[in-house]
């Protein structure tokens, strides 16, 4: 498993076959070719994972040598569309998985996460200075939300809650967007799309960590079991969704966002590959500003689960 001061020294690489076409390993580095041409070296120490959109060549010495390095590899259609994850995963952590499986403190579990994401969102807001957000009471109405989880009596209850605090959030905070209301991987509007994709690396940045500890990833405790749902991951991106929403704001207000970087296609906005290498910078940049973070929540998080513990140290911006 990962120190600290490792995961530190890492960074995700970013791979468009516009760019680069070819991967190759040469020294312990990673070499990126384009015609048979070396565009780019990157010690392998460097990379936590790697995401490779549209078409590349990897052989398999490539690919036995980035997971001996413990490195993730996802790989995603042009329209960032998940297709297949090459992960150093750690095995055969029983006891994790007993516990995990046994769901001690999984309520209590759940419901620390719902917190921690109700008070990501009104701490955002407290730190939005903008003249849209200037007047409103959405931080304090948060709050109030935020005081029924302790009351909340089961999974139902606690969505409920976590629900109506996000519905109040995206309204409010998204507000100068012209915001018509969350609806995911719909493509319904501009903002959508960018959330879908901003969220989906968070959500495999997240993944690859979990990963690293032996975590069975589909047991979750806020969202419940489904069929080939990552339900754990999608509990421990909650806190973190804060990182998305604050970038994508930002990226609005300082005009990042151009409505030619989209088309429409049967009425849904689909973003244009040659222009979405901008946007994934928007986000990965976002993510990687907080993996100290991320890393902590994450490491806290496995060592409660080992303890039968609650104590553990969610993320927080």
């Amino acid at each position: 498993m990962l120190s600290l001061p490792d995961f530190m020294a890492k960074q995700i690489l970013f791979l468009e076959s516009q760019d680069a076409k070819e991967l190759s390993f040469q020294n312990d580095n990673l070499i990126l070719k384009n015609e048979g041409k070396k565009t780019d070296q990157i010690p392998c120490i460097k990379v936590f994972a790697i995401f490779i959109v549209g078409e590349f060549t990897l052989t398999m010495v490539l690919i036995r040598k980035l997971l001996s390095y413990g490195i993730t590899i996802f790989l995603l259609k042009k329209n960032y569309q998940t297709y297949a994850v090459l992960g150093n995963e750690t095995e055969g952590n029983v006891l994790l998985r007993r516990k995990q499986y046994e769901g001690k403190n999984s309520f209590e579990i759940a419901k620390k996460i719902v917190d921690a994401k109700l008070q990501n969102q009104a701490d955002i807001f407290r730190k939005t200075r903008l003249e849209a957000l200037k007047g409103t009471n959405t931080q304090e109405q948060i709050g109030k939300i935020r005081s029924n989880i302790l009351m909340a009596k089961d999974i139902a209850s606690l969505m409920g809650i976590e629900g109506s605090a996000a519905k109040m959030f995206f309204s409010s905070y998204f507000s100068s967007m012209n915001w018509h209301g969350r609806k995911p991987r719909t493509k319904y509007d501009i903002p959508n799309v960018l959330l879908d994709i901003g969220y989906t690396f968070l959500f495999h940045f997240i993944d690859a960590q979990l990963r690293l500890y032996g975590f069975d990833t589909y047991v979750g405790n806020l969202h419940q079991e489904f069929y080939q749902r990552k339900s754990l991951v999608c509990d421990m991106v909650e806190p973190c969704r804060c990182i998305v929403d604050k970038a994508l704001l930002k990226a609005f207000n300082l005009k990042q966002i151009n409505e030619k970087d989209f088309s429409i296609h049967q009425g849904q906005y689909i973003l244009k590959y040659k222009t979405a290498s901008k946007y994934s910078r928007i986000f990965l940049e976002a993510i990687m500003s907080e993996k100290e973070g991320i890393f902590k929540y994450i490491q806290s998080f496995y060592r409660a689960v080992m303890k039968d513990s609650l104590e553990f140290e969610t993320f927080h911006l």
